[in-house]
């Protein structure tokens, strides 16, 4: 199983709970299940961290190729899918056009396209002014799970050395 994460994961984990400075175990994680092929991200996830300038801007700027992902023959009729489903549900038109204008377009498209688990902390929502990725998700059939449970799943681990403090 592979996974999808979306720039939420990224944002809240350098903002919140994993930063940078106090939990690198957390990035070099990241690192090593992508190196191992089990965690992926898309390209336009990575555009949105590389328009920071902060931390995390530089650390997604040094991700190799194959950690964002580009999108391919294999995703663009998943694209149509996805724009066709969100259109016939009951979302305002703005909704829709920021969503088919949002990463979170192209990250259901791709995980879709290629039965990756979709990583996100946005919840499922009935709302019609706003489309959610794990909404999508639902209608689309595709696996989408919290952070957390992917750690879970993965059985990560980040553990104090002995003797460090």
């Amino acid at each position: 199983m592979a996974y999808l994460l979306d720039a939420n994961i990224f944002i809240q984990a350098k903002n919140l709970y994993y930063g940078m400075d106090f939990c690198p175990a957390f990035w070099d994680w990241l690192v090593e299940a992508n190196q191992a092929g089990k965690l992926y991200s898309i390209e336009k996830v990575g555009d949105e961290l590389l328009a920071g300038s902060d931390d995390l801007a530089t650390w997604a700027s040094q991700r190799p190729e194959g950690f964002f992902l580009p999108p391919d023959d294999v995703t663009i009729p998943a694209l149509a899918t996805a724009a066709q489903w969100v259109r016939r549900q009951n979302y305002r038109p703005a909704a829709i056009n920021d969503f088919l204008q949002d990463a979170d377009y192209y990250l259901v498209a791709f995980a879709l396209a290629h039965g990756y688990v979709v990583v996100t902390h946005e919840i499922a929502s009935e709302g019609v002014k706003r489309v959610k990725i794990p909404t999508v998700c639902i209608g689309l059939k595709v696996r989408c799970i919290s952070p957390y449970q992917m750690l879970r799943n993965e059985r990560a681990r980040f553990v104090l050395e002995r003797g460090a403090g």
